[in-house]
């Protein structure tokens, strides 16, 4: 009996191992992102497997870090369901994003909680914010729909189908036709007293609206479908996008909005110059794909460049340990997006970014007392000195990294 039970276990390992190696080689063809394995398969990769496919114990250690992650947010989730500060639903939104793309035990408890919190943040005109008087941005109505938008359809819940119709409907009602530089994007809030959109609420409605687009196939027949502007939206990366004239440190990335960067300034030939920067760039490759720009577009292939020219995972390119969990994260969404699964650095030298993402993220997880994994940004800008909102960024990014979950 002990022999048979050996047997039948090469067996399954052995078939195991060819499966694997024939789903290696069409990976190899295609280049689009791996399924993660299973706790049960057994595999073997070469010292030449194709990029995408990650190395098994990279792959067993991803797996684990996710689930300590998410074990960690179970033990953080509040009795009604919020994680976090209760004022910005966004907050809430995204470590839902995280249960939603996972399989977790308690997963469908803490999913319930959360679209039940999420819920009572829903307000009269469609959006899912708060309204804070005296803030900078108000509730950030803009940023906290798109968030909560894009989560809640993560979920797959037939029932929140008429909270997702009217959220699209807020978010393009938000879309600024001003006739200035800021035309075409979003910004926090669209009540505000003065014109301002940026990139980092633009690429969050801009994947909300993508993500949801299905769904205005559900809207009543007497209703008119509802939609961004994204032919503006267009113009907005355009104008926003640094340019060759904007000498070869900036060239093909993106600064934070058309008169701001968040990484300072320089002065080119008597020119004011945004800096390009790593999160920002990234975030603006994202957008372009969003808006239907192809990956041979001279545009996603410039941001694409500057991306690789400054590639490091040591810090945000440009900002320091500013927003470093946020660069992960949209570094991921972003590249996952492109289809690019090895980066070329020159030299011969190639690395697949997923292995390097995910090693640099298990390299920076915290673990509590009872095992619990966690991140959070000692360098508080961004709010990432929170560490619901570092730690939801950072197992979004090993998700898509390991690819339980591809975008767009």
């Amino acid at each position: 009996m002990k022999v048979a039970k050996v047997l039948v276990g090469t067996i399954t390992a052995v078939v195991a191992v060819m499966a694997f190696s024939v789903a290696a080689y069409a990976q190899d063809l295609s280049d689009s992102p791996p399924s993660p394995p299973s706790d049960s398969t057994i595999l073997t990769v070469s010292a030449h497997k194709p990029a995408g496919i990650l190395d098994l114990s990279v792959a067993n250690e991803a797996t684990a870090a996710i689930n300590r992650t998410l074990d960690w947010l179970v033990a953080n989730q509040k009795d009604n369901g919020a994680w976090s500060d209760e004022n910005f639903p966004a907050l809430t939104a995204l470590p839902l994003w995280a249960f939603a793309m996972s399989d977790h035990p308690q997963k469908a408890k803490v999913i319930d909680k959360a679209i039940a919190f999420i819920l009572t943040c829903v307000r009269d005109d469609g959006g899912i914010y708060s309204e804070l008087k005296g803030q900078k941005g108000g509730g950030l109505s803009n940023y906290n729909t798109a968030i909560c938008l894009t989560s809640l359809q993560a979920t797959g819940r037939e029932d929140l189908v008429p909270v997702i119709l009217n959220a699209r409907k807020f978010i393009a009602g938000s879309q600024h036709f001003g006739g200035d530089i800021y035309k075409g994007g979003m910004g926090y809030d669209k009540d505000n007293e003065r014109a301002y959109t940026d990139l980092l609420n633009s690429v969050m409605a801009f994947e909300a609206m993508a993500q949801t687009a299905g769904v205005e196939s559900k809207r009543d027949s007497t209703e008119k479908h509802v939609d961004l502007n994204w032919a503006e939206a267009r113009a907005f990366l355009d104008r926003l996008q640094n340019k060759e004239e904007s000498g070869e440190e900036n060239a093909g990335g993106f600064p934070y909005r058309p008169d701001e960067s968040k990484a300072g300034e320089t002065n080119i030939e008597g020119r004011v110059v945004f800096r390009s920067y790593g999160s920002m760039t990234y975030a603006g490759l994202l957008a372009l794909i969003y808006s239907d720009v192809s990956r041979e577009d001279p545009r996603a292939k410039s941001a694409f460049d500057w991306s690789v020219k400054h590639w490091s995972l040591e810090e945000n390119p440009g900002m320091g340990h500013q927003g470093q969990y946020f660069f992960y994260n949209i570094l991921s969404k972003s590249l996952s997006a492109y289809g690019q699964n090895s980066i070329n650095l020159g030299d011969g030298q190639a690395i697949d970014w997923r292995e390097e993402v995910i090693k640099k993220l298990l390299s920076l997880q915290k673990i509590d007392e009872s095992g619990r994994g966690y991140w959070v940004n000692e360098t508080g800008r961004f709010w990432e000195s929170n560490p619901v909102l570092s730690t939801a960024y950072a197992v979004q990014a090993l998700q898509i990294a390991t690819g339980v979950r591809a975008t767009p």
